[in-house]
């Protein structure tokens, strides 16, 4: 067998390989160490280059990943992709996030990086008419705050977006409902919009629910339950423009 064509090939990847490794070596960021690293991610952070900053804390944390200068360094590279935002960042955001909880679950910043989780889900859910399971994600990521950190300054925004995306899906919930009812099938909404009163009793759209359920037991001949339900429209939400949709015969 001719090994000479063998020998010329192994000869060029070791020349390559040479090269990249002095070039590796002859870039600057990988001449500093971890707190010049950490140090200049956060210049170029605090003038909002998330790009250019990002790679300089991922450098710092290579370097130190279990000191205070590598922890630090790992959650600032999450930081820089939700800052930066977009669903990709995003993402990536939210895996950096519980990359920093599952390596540091004892540390002072936990209960904000459950936080950062949430949001980093909350940041990317569908319109109400599409599949809502990043939102259902959202919502468990709040309510494990809630649960965790009880106490934590971040629970009261977390109440707070809780609501908002418990909103969402209650609207999601809410829509599969009225469409079941334009096609003509009355007990799939009733049971729908049931259950919308139900698990969602914050809900900001309640008034609408009460009438398209009103309307849905009519549907099902089942009068009474439909005079009940316009009574509590009228009496739960008197101002609501729904009111004035109420039949003649239920007013």
């Amino acid at each position: 067998m001719n090994r000479r064509p063998l020998a010329a090939l192994a000869a060029v990847v070791a020349l390559f390989a040479a090269g990249c490794s002095s070039k590796a070596k002859d870039d600057p960021l990988l001449r500093l160490s971890a707190d010049e690293s950490l140090t200049e991610g956060k210049r170029l952070l605090e003038a909002e280059k998330f790009g250019r900053a990002r790679p300089y804390f991922q450098h710092a944390f290579e370097v130190e990943p279990n000191s205070k200068t590598g922890r630090e360094a790992l959650l600032l590279v999450a930081e820089t992709l939700f800052l930066e935002g977009g669903n990709t960042n995003l993402i990536q955001a939210e895996a950096k996030y519980r990359d920093y909880q599952n390596r540091f679950p004892t540390s002072d910043r936990a209960a904000y990086v459950q936080f950062q989780i949430a949001e980093s889900l909350a940041q990317r859910v569908e319109r109400p008419d599409r599949d809502q399971a990043t939102t259902r994600k959202a919502v468990e990521a709040y309510q494990d705050l809630l649960r965790l950190f009880p106490t934590s300054e971040h629970s009261e925004k977390a109440q707070t977006a809780l609501r908002r995306v418990r909103d969402q899906l209650a609207e999601h919930e809410y829509q599969v409902a009225d469409f079941y009812l334009r096609f003509r099938l009355p007990a799939a909404t009733a049971s729908r919009l049931e259950n919308v009163l139900e698990v969602y009793p914050e809900y900001a759209g309640r008034d609408k629910v009460l009438y398209r359920l009103a309307v849905a037991y009519r549907e099902l001949e089942r009068a009474d339950d439909a005079q009940a339900t316009f009574s509590r429209l009228r009496t739960e939400f008197p101002e609501s423009p729904w009111i004035a949709e109420i039949p003649a015969e239920n007013r």
